[in-house]
């Protein structure tokens, strides 16, 4: 029990329904919860020097974020909320966040129209988004949805990176097009695999966590398969 909050051991597997996980590095608190019917993944980041914190992707059950969150005199200040990408299903509880904590809402440009609540700060490739004393890297990968972005937390032991639907275990997102497919796997290669280290945590936006060094080694399978 943390916070008021059912937590168990962080290993990158959370239930539908289930407990919250957390893992707690030097300066910065993870805690994963699946939500929704389509098991949809959304991470809240607290800063632990500060108490400041981040939602990615606002998905489903407002309900269950906010319990993730945590209640009482030490409840982490939500301020910020980030949309990966346009998607309904990454979404749903966004309004009802937003309207709770008065969190400033965070997305790409091109995605930015679709999403039910305007938009506060709008973000590009090569963009950092800030709070308390963390900072996240942007990166914006083209294909999935012209806007999806990813989230890059540089620790000292080892780069964290919140894809969304980009890049999963196994493969990267599902695409409508063969150029769509041919940018994201481009876009994935180049600006994740390219950028950062095997020991990369990937954090997607469905399913288990995975690392870059455990992916890495099936690219050209991915390519050649063409989804």
């Amino acid at each position: 029990m943390v916070a008021g909050v059912d937590v168990i051991a962080y290993t990158g597997h959370t239930d539908p329904g289930g407990p919250a996980a957390r893992r707690d590095l030097d300066a910065l608190s993870i805690t994963k919860v699946s939500v929704g019917p389509m098991d949809n993944n959304a991470y809240v980041l607290v800063c632990r020097a500060t108490g400041e914190a981040l939602l990615i992707d606002a998905a489903n059950d407002p309900d269950r974020l906010v319990d993730a969150i945590g209640s009482g005199p030490k409840r982490p200040d939500l301020r910020h909320i980030v949309t990966t990408h346009r998607h309904f299903d990454h979404w749903q509880a966004l309004g009802a966040m937003k309207g709770m904590f008065e969190a400033r809402t965070i997305a790409h440009p091109l995605d930015a129209p679709e999403l039910p609540v305007p938009v506060d700060e709008l973000v590009d490739h090569g963009d950092q988004v800030r709070f308390g004393e963390i900072t996240l890297d942007v990166v914006h990968l083209r294909g999935h949805t012209p806007g999806s972005i990813a989230l890059i937390y540089r620790d000292d032991e080892r780069p964290h990176v919140f894809t969304g639907d980009s890049l999963f275990p196994g493969g990267v997102g599902k695409t409508n097009s063969p150029e769509d497919f041919t940018s994201l796997i481009n876009d994935v290669e180049e600006r994740i695999f390219a950028a950062l280290p095997d020991e990369t945590w990937v954090y997607p936006g469905h399913g288990d966590d995975t690392t870059l060094g455990e992916e890495r080694p099936h690219l050209g399978e991915w390519r050649a398969r063409g989804w």
